[in-house]
């Protein structure tokens, strides 16, 4: 992931712009802001006050305006006022999350996750908070900071006050990855597009999160061109065991790379999870299996230990071809009452039925009757005199279940279990053993000879 290179630190301050509180040794202070005079412009560095002693650390300096009496005065980050915006919320213990390169070990951004105390606020006061976060950190590397998404839609006046952070900060915007996190209505898509190319005409990159489980509509992510695309954590939890959420998350890895985005995988907690993220070709993670949750930039840390993967079992899968759920037909289904007058029936009025599957009240197959063998059997003496008028499971075979995501050669063994019964039809059942259709095992040879004579 190419990534902007961190801005250096910043230049010694004089005692007029260091904070009041020198003992907090390593801390980045931000310099202290007066109140914004009318004939100032918007970003233009007020005189600084004076130090006092005896102010207690976060206090508010003399001479600049306090909040007024009706307004919430808590702090965005204790230590830095930002006067003549109202963010709303106190500010929580910050998270500080390392982004991995899977690659080489190395930490090439740092997530900023700074909620405040009672709940989510609304505008840009949690990403605010990020930003002085990190800038009491020394977080010198690139941040990625969650932003609301209707904060970007409020439009710019309600981003003022993340400007005005990294500008007391000493940050550009071009070292921000602003995360998108949210529901997007239909409405609200050109809006949200013309936020995004505000932000970016301003210098921030832009980033997608929770793709896979939020409403963001994926025409909407290819217009937008993000920087970074998240999928959702709960894709990366259950990825490894689903292969619906596995073909998810190719999916989204197939669409970044036609747009040109990278991809972060958030909450990788095992070696499973880190396997499965590895094989969808996703290069950038995070989570507890690869940093502690007290990681925090100040120690130092600029590359982890990426622990190797559980021996991957793709490359032995691939070679057992793909699921039977590829090669799935519909089955003809009788109840399990049926007689074997009914089977004959259905057999009659369609040449192509290789076989009849019993099922019960719930769907799952209890027998399954194979064309040739019951028309032999009832063309036999008596055969049809005798067993017409009489229950059809009498006549059926033990079907052959398997499983909807059986690859095609592990198929293939449980059909040549039984030499009587080799090219009986397969029974695919879902999750909860229901008949979902009939593979002929002859399509599987067909296929694994094709697959066999390919390589």
């Amino acid at each position: 992931m190419s990534v902007p290179s961190p801005s250096a630190a910043p230049p010694a301050m004089s005692q007029a712009q260091t904070a009041p509180d020198a003992s907090t040794s390593g801390s980045h202070r931000a310099p202290g802001l007066d109140a914004p005079a009318p004939s100032r412009p918007y970003g233009a560095t007020a005189p600084a006050p004076e130090p006092s002693a005896s102010r207690p650390y976060g206090a508010a300096v003399p001479g600049t305006d306090a909040p007024p009496a009706g307004r919430h005065s808590g702090a965005v980050q204790p230590g830095f006022e930002m006067p003549g915006f109202d963010i709303p919320g106190t500010p929580g213990r910050p998270q500080f999350i390392p982004i991995i390169d899977l690659d080489t070990g190395g930490v090439i951004a740092v997530e900023v996750i700074a909620s405040t105390i009672g709940g989510p606020v609304a505008g840009v006061a949690g990403t605010v908070n990020g930003v002085l976060a990190a800038a009491q950190e020394e977080a010198l590397l690139p941040l990625l900071l969650p932003i609301p998404v209707s904060a970007v839609l409020g439009g710019s006046a309600g981003l003022a006050p993340l400007h005005e952070a990294l500008r007391a900060t000493n940050r550009r915007p071009r070292e921000v990855i602003l995360v998108i996190e949210g529901d997007v209505s239909p409405g609200d898509r050109r809006y949200l597009l013309s936020g995004i190319e505000g932000l970016r005409a301003v210098g921030y990159l832009i980033a997608f999160g929770g793709l896979g489980s939020s409403y963001v509509p994926l025409e909407l992510v290819a217009d937008a061109s993000p920087y970074v695309i998240l999928i959702s954590q709960d894709v990366v939890e259950r990825g490894p065991r689903d292969p619906r959420r596995s073909g998810l998350a190719e999916s989204l890895v197939t669409l970044a790379k036609g747009i040109g985005a990278h991809v972060l995988a958030p909450g990788v907690r095992d070696e499973t999870q880190l396997g499965a993220v590895r094989g969808w070709g996703i290069r950038l993670a995070q989570g507890p299996l690869l940093a502690p949750a007290d990681w925090r930039p100040s120690l130092g840390h600029s590359r982890v230990h990426v622990p190797l993967p559980l021996a991957e079992t793709t490359p032995a899968n691939a070679m057992l071809g793909p699921r039977v759920q590829e090669f799935l037909l519909p089955a003809v289904t009788l109840p399990m009452e049926a007689s074997a007058e009914d089977v004959m029936s259905a057999l009659s009025s369609e040449p192509s039925i290789t076989s009849i599957i019993l099922v019960d009240e719930y769907q799952r197959p209890q027998g399954s009757i194979d064309r040739s063998r019951f028309l032999l059997f009832m063309a036999g003496a008596y055969g049809h005199a005798l067993h017409a008028r009489k229950p059809a499971h009498r006549l059926a075979d033990t079907a052959k279940v398997v499983p909807k995501t059986t690859p095609a050669i592990a198929a293939m063994q449980v059909a040549g279990r039984d030499n009587a019964r080799v090219y009986d039809d397969l029974v695919v059942v879902d999750e909860v053993g229901r008949c979902m259709g009939i593979v002929r095992v002859g399509d599987l040879i067909r296929h694994v000879a094709d697959m066999q004579a390919s390589h």
